[in-house]
């Protein structure tokens, strides 16, 4: 089963919206200018709208799969530490930028939830979507807010000022607050809703294209490969001890694996560029982030055998 899935043909159309960007905003009238508006665009009412829908459509049952969040938790914040620790480190942190280190250290610990519901509902149907939608519900605004934090360091209206006024964060904790009281976009509206995060992944993924710039990948070697090697190597080797350690039945160690191996989110970009760091290099780092995931999936999922 695990050999069906076409890996590349999955990650494919969120390759080629990044590469299809790039060339747009190198080669046609709509430059940077646009592509910086477009950002605001999928920054304060896209992403947002997608990230309420997402946490929303399905009821989150945290008794039933509390070992499976217990893992997932504990590895998410293993990942946020070894991705601010990435400074101190007495040889590689002298050769790490401090305030490209802010921007990225995201990409080492966030994940494309819309790859990882994909592959969960192939791999093990329906269960396996209801159970990674609980993991996103839960990971969704623990991820953010370590993803804020490096970069409102130096900001002026410091860490509370940036939680409250960032509208990823925003949509995930109304978004939660909903679920649990047990509320649902009404079914009048809800196409309206679905068609805006369609919009957002497709302009989100292009806007990071248009953002690419590959000059900075190659000044940011050390702090480039020690993030795409927590995101893509170190957490697959730890869902697998983490899942023998909470004993967690095949099906949830499916879903701990996936997480572990998924590509870093294409919004990490945009949160960059909007908080005025350096989004080129980010939006590079999502670009290889995709590709790498083309061989982290397979390499996570082989694992399990």
């Amino acid at each position: 089963m695990l050999h069906a899935v076409n890996y590349a043909q999955l990650l494919l159309p969120d390759f080629s919206l990044i590469l299809l960007g790039y060339l747009i905003c190198r080669y046609t009238l709509l430059n940077r200018p646009v592509w910086q508006s477009v950002e605001l665009l999928v920054y304060y009412l896209l992403f947002p709208t997608l990230l309420f829908q997402s946490i929303l459509k399905s009821p989150i049952q945290i008794h039933e799969a509390s070992s499976l969040i217990g893992a997932t938790v504990l590895m998410g914040a293993l990942a946020i530490a070894m991705s601010y620790c990435l400074p101190l480190l007495p040889v590689v942190g002298k050769r790490i930028n401090r305030r490209d280190h802010a921007a990225s250290a995201q990409v080492g610990f966030r994940f494309n939830s819309y790859i990882m519901l994909a592959l969960s509902e192939r791999l093990i149907g329906t269960q396996g979507l209801l159970m990674m939608a609980v993991v996103i519900g839960i990971c969704v605004p623990l991820f953010n807010i370590a993803a804020v934090w490096p970069m409102s360091r130096g900001s002026n209206r410091g860490f509370i000022g940036e939680l409250v006024r960032n509208p990823l964060i925003v949509a995930t904790v109304v978004g939660l607050a909903c679920n649990f009281m047990g509320l649902s976009i009404p079914k009048l509206v809800e196409p309206i809703f679905t068609r805006i995060g369609s919009a957002s992944l497709a302009l989100g993924l292009m806007a990071a294209g248009a953002g690419l710039q590959f000059g900075e990948l190659q000044r940011n070697k050390v702090l480039t490969v020690s993030l795409l090697s927590i995101r893509h190597l170190i957490l697959p080797l730890l869902a697998f001890g983490l899942a023998r350690a909470f004993r967690l039945d095949p099906a949830q160690t499916t879903v701990l694996i996936l997480f572990s191996a998924s590509p870093t989110a294409p919004s990490a970009f945009v949160l960059a560029a909007r908080m005025g760091f350096n989004g080129p290099y980010v939006a590079g780092l999502v670009t290889l982030s995709t590709m790498l995931g083309v061989l982290s999936l397979p390499f996570a999922l082989g694992l399990l055998q």
